[in-house]
């Protein structure tokens, strides 16, 4: 298995918290994060590529061509708050060694930059989902989890899989604190709204406020690029795949 760093810059940073925000369950957590990189000018200084990514690449316009990849970025607060390492990418691994390799080196990368605390971003399916969504934890500590209780969240009894859960479980291994922030979503299309209630409870607990007016701009983003890469079927798809359907109904 072959997991490729490329580190751009090694940034000197204040106690910084990693949030991680790759593709999941109604995309929540990468909506979040790629707002929050645009919000606060955050600055790419790594990025990873793995043989657990999708095999293929994406062509652009221009003849270029887009891989699946991983990217760390960091924000540094000029309030004098912790500072950010924010986990993006346009995909998870797709196999159990693939997976547990990713984390294990984003984990290396921010151990080596000062960081002990991680904050994973999740959708949690639900078949119904009130306006408010509820939002739930799960933690490496008890003392930790009060800290994630403490915003409005619930306990998440069962299974977190993916990046969401495996990023809180080997920080435990690893001597590090944290927690998850797993929002109820439908599942189905990358959720803004989930990802708005992540982002404000996230804004609690790190007592930074940021701005959500251009959410619906980073959720339109977030679906172009995961239609690219055949996550999700574009608008178009869908109202052929519709029309062709009521054909055997007139």
């Amino acid at each position: 298995m072959v997991c490729s760093i490329d580190i751009i810059e090694k940034p000197k940073l204040n106690d910084p918290i990693l949030i991680e925000g790759l593709p999941g369950i109604g995309f929540v957590a990468n909506i979040a994060a790629l707002h929050l990189i645009k919000e606060l000018k955050a600055k790419k200084f790594a990025q990873i590529f793995s043989s657990s990514f999708q095999d293929f690449a994406i062509t652009t316009e221009d003849g270029g061509a887009l891989s699946p990849i991983n990217e760390l970025y960091y924000a540094k607060r000029e309030d004098g708050g912790r500072d950010l390492i924010i986990w993006y990418g346009n995909t998870q691994a797709l196999t159990t060694v693939g997976q547990y390799e990713l984390v294990g080196k984003v984990l290396d990368i921010a151990i080596d930059v000062g960081c002990r605390f991680v904050i994973s971003i999740g959708g949690f399916k639900k078949e119904e989902v009130q306006p408010v969504p509820a939002i739930y934890s799960t933690a490496t500590d008890l003392e930790t989890m009060q800290q994630a209780l403490d915003l409005g969240t619930k306990v998440m009894v069962g299974h977190v899989f993916g990046i969401a859960g495996l990023s809180v479980g080997l920080a435990r291994i690893r001597d590090l604190k944290g927690f998850s922030l797993l929002v109820d979503t439908l599942g189905l299309n990358p959720d803004v709204n989930a990802a708005r209630y992540a982002l404000i409870t996230l804004g609690k607990y790190l007592n930074l406020n940021v701005d959500l007016t251009g959410l619906e701009v980073s959720g339109e983003e977030i679906k172009k690029m995961l239609e690219s890469f055949g996550i999700i079927r574009s608008i178009t798809e869908e109202k052929k795949k519709e029309e062709q359907q009521l054909r055997w109904f007139i």
